[in-house]
């Protein structure tokens, strides 16, 4: 027969185990309910000690409320948004306070008539490549264009009031892939520059995989698209490490992106184009070759008055980089992949050297680990405050939000950092529009555009 001591010890270690779970319980609900933030410093904590499939299993099931009160909105917002068809209509406004500084954001939401990302098919999924979608600004437009090539555009004041108004551009993308027995695989980028209008593609044919670059002259009932310039670089399965990224550039070039396609070393070899950055000639489609070693740049832009390219690109399991190029010399700079890398594989292997310039590498000006699904960058000198400084806006996928950081006049230090997070979101791309001071967004998983400004 137990003693009473010990049934009144036994009885007390209960209890504390019970507030314990209790303590964690509401910790982490409170975490899940608020949406679940992959950078949430608690999580993070967890997933050190927690096997992947089992912090799944214990997400999906003890906060299945929070879960089902997500899905119900969203499938909420699928129903409305297939009823408004071309409307664009407004269906979200809130206030968003940033991590760090506490700024108030106000975002405004309006529907794209585009099919959604398919989260639980998985980020690789080939059926999701044609689910990324791109925007550009030109004057009083925003041209929208799908992963599967649909284009549409609407009169960039229309985000004053509750509808854009969408108006569809008919173009000639399916039939270019007809003729060249190829099957669409997704669009890449959309850019807009001098009244032409550039897209990257990647296909599929008898030979494998590839991407190309089009243009058109800017035309708001049809987009009549030609060959621009041709990679003449095949792969053989398909993966999401394709780069495809366009930006502005000098002597009257354009930069383009183009990723390692999962091809092993060839992003350190200069007689292939893949891990490549490079230069287009717009009057000749000629290219030359202005940086190598990149794995999957997402993110590109040339600062005229710094005279220097920045670039964003994903890491395997963490290492996503931001890269600068000064262009300081002929050498082409080489930016490691796939020797260098602060990531490792997803298979729990890491075959990468962690010190870039020690193998005469160029080192990356910040990397994230944890990844945060890095994508599109933005330079601006000052931020939506008008204050001035040297800042750069930092799209990202993985982590749903904008990572503000700014830096000193030479490009090497990194003087603040804030981040704005939006719940449940994945940002595919970001532009600013001068006129406006707002930011322009392109969240995937409903689709949506988002419009974002600093509260007065």
């Amino acid at each position: 027969m137990l003693k009473i001591s010990s049934i009144i010890k036994n009885k007390k270690v209960i209890i504390i185990i019970v507030i314990l779970f209790c303590i964690i319980f509401t910790a982490l609900w409170n975490v899940v309910d608020q949406g679940y933030d992959r950078q949430n410093k608690t999580i993070l904590f967890l997933k050190q000690f927690i096997p992947t499939q089992i912090s799944r299993k214990i997400r999906d099931v003890i906060f299945i409320i929070p879960d089902l009160k997500k899905q119900n909105k969203f499938l909420s917002n699928q129903v409305k948004k297939y009823e408004q068809n071309l409307s664009g209509e407004l269906f979200n406004e809130e206030i968003i306070l940033s991590k760090v500084n506490k700024k108030e954001y106000l975002l405004k939401e309006f529907f794209l008539p585009f099919p959604r990302l398919d989260t639980r098919l998985g980020w690789a999924a080939t059926t999701n490549s044609l689910r990324a979608h791109h925007f550009a600004i030109i004057g009083e437009k925003v041209v929208v264009i799908s992963g599967e090539g649909r284009t549409i555009y609407f009169d960039k004041n229309n985000i004053f009031s509750e509808k854009l108004n969408q108006i569809e551009i008919l173009n000639n993308i399916q039939s270019i892939l007809d003729k060249n027995n190829s099957k669409l695989i997704g669009i890449r980028d959309l850019f807009i520059e001098e009244e032409k209008i550039y897209i990257s593609l990647i296909f599929k044919n008898f030979k494998g995989l590839s991407i190309n670059a089009y243009r058109a002259d800017l035309n708001f009932e049809k987009l009549n698209f030609e060959l621009f310039f041709e990679s003449d670089e095949y792969w053989e399965r398909y993966n999401v490490y394709s780069g495809g990224r366009f930006s502005t550039y000098k002597d009257n070039k354009i930069l383009f992106t183009i990723g390692y396609s999962n091809v092993k070393k060839v992003a350190q070899q200069l007689d292939s184009l893949l891990g490549k950055i490079i230069t287009l000639d717009k009057l000749t489609g000629e290219y030359k070759i202005i940086s190598m070693g990149h794995r999957n740049p997402q993110g590109l832009y040339y600062v005229k008055d710094s005279n220097i390219i920045i670039n964003t690109e994903h890491g395997p399991k963490g290492g996503d980089e931001i890269n600068i190029n000064f262009l300081q010399s002929d050498k082409i700079p080489n930016f490691g992949w796939d020797v260098s890398s602060y990531g490792t594989n997803y298979d729990g292997t890491d075959p990468y050297k962690k010190s870039h310039a020690e193998y005469g590498f160029v080192e990356p000006f910040k990397y994230y680990v944890p990844s945060i699904g890095i994508s599109q960058i933005v330079y601006m000198p000052n931020n939506l405050k008008l204050e001035d400084g040297k800042y750069l806006f930092v799209s990202s996928l993985r982590a749903g939000s904008i990572y503000i950081i700014k830096v000193n006049d030479k490009f090497n230090k990194i003087l603040e950092e804030d981040r704005i997070y939006f719940i449940e979101q994945r940002i595919r791309d970001i532009e600013y529009d001068k006129e406006n001071n707002v930011f322009f967004l392109l969240f995937e998983s409903t689709p949506s555009l988002g419009v974002l400004r600093l509260k007065n």
